[in-house]
């Protein structure tokens, strides 16, 4: 009975924890200091990212090339600057970026 109690609660740990561990990745990669889930600071709100890139295809890809490079035009004139992370880390943040709703 023990092992199904400790089965559950990893499974629950483990079902549960991207959600947290990319926000703080968000957190981490400074993301959110000109970021933020639901209103615009510097740049965009992560849910009016998410509404924008809807539906598209090639989302994932293309704004992970953006969080790598960086870019400017797309939210207005103020550049958002290359980020120091990996193409996985990218793709992670991106992928729950494009989740928030």
């Amino acid at each position: 009975m023990k092992t199904l109690f400790a089965l559950a609660a990893l499974a629950i740990t483990t079902l549960s924890s991207p959600v947290f561990a990319n926000a703080e990745l968000a957190q981490k990669k400074n993301c959110m200091a000109c970021h933020a889930v639901d209103k615009k600071l510097v740049g965009p709100a992560y849910k009016d990212i998410a509404a924008k890139y809807a539906g598209q295809k090639d989302a994932v890809a293309k704004l992970s090339e953006k969080v790598i490079k960086g870019g400017v035009g797309a939210w207005g004139q103020i550049p958002m600057p290359a980020n120091a992370v990996t193409p996985d880390e990218a793709k992670t943040l991106v992928t729950w970026v494009l989740a928030q709703k």
